[in-house]
């Protein structure tokens, strides 16, 4: 008992829609265009588009994707239901693999797309690789808190990828939490 009230357990209750973005790495610029194609007609159109940055913090991808290699991001107008990250991983890898078929192996991985959402407090970013900061979601896909938004700034964590700790994406990060905070707000005066 707690102030003349009785405590109860907390209910489950539904999740505030997120904002869903994908991340694309490429050494064919070109390819950003074709993959943003393929995107939209899975997830809808795309509201804000990142400019095309060189993606040098690594060269993880080097041998399997050619060098230099760039990055540019796509956030999407219709929000989604957190869980609905997993779907959304499995479809990037879809499409990464007809990116790759059509390829002919040259290079091996064409483009490497990876999705996650942005909520007012966090960027959530999916993987299909465990790790010790990862945690499960469903069908092989790990969801990973990978910054979290906290005083008007973008913070990384002991695990956060140097290129997103680096700050280089926080301005279109931002404008992507500021699309989902407006439209939040619209529903909400609905």
């Amino acid at each position: 008992m707690r102030g003349g009230r009785i405590s109860t357990m907390a209910e489950a209750g539904k999740p505030a829609a997120v904002k869903l973005l994908c991340g694309m790495i490429s050494a064919r610029v070109e390819l950003f265009d074709a993959a943003l194609e393929a995107l939209a007609g899975r997830f809808g159109p795309v509201d804000v588009l990142s400019e095309t940055m060189p993606f040098d913090f690594t060269h993880y991808y080097d041998l399997q994707m050619g060098s230099p290699l760039y990055r540019r991001f796509a956030g999407f107008e219709r929000l989604i239901d957190p869980a609905a990250l997993v779907e959304a991983k499995l479809a990037t890898n879809a499409i990464e693999a007809e990116f790759a078929a059509r390829g002919g192996g040259q290079p091996a991985r064409p483009i490497n797309l990876d999705p996650g959402y942005v909520e007012s407090s966090k960027l959530v970013l999916a993987s299909m690789k465990n790790f010790s900061h990862r945690i499960y979601l469903a069908r092989g896909v790990y969801g990973e808190v990978t910054l979290m938004y906290h005083k008007g700034r973008w913070d990384g964590l002991a695990w956060t990828f140097p290129d997103f700790a680096s700050a280089r994406y926080h301005p279109f990060l931002s404008s992507v939490r500021q699309r989902l905070m407006d439209s939040q707000r619209k529903e909400r005066s609905a």
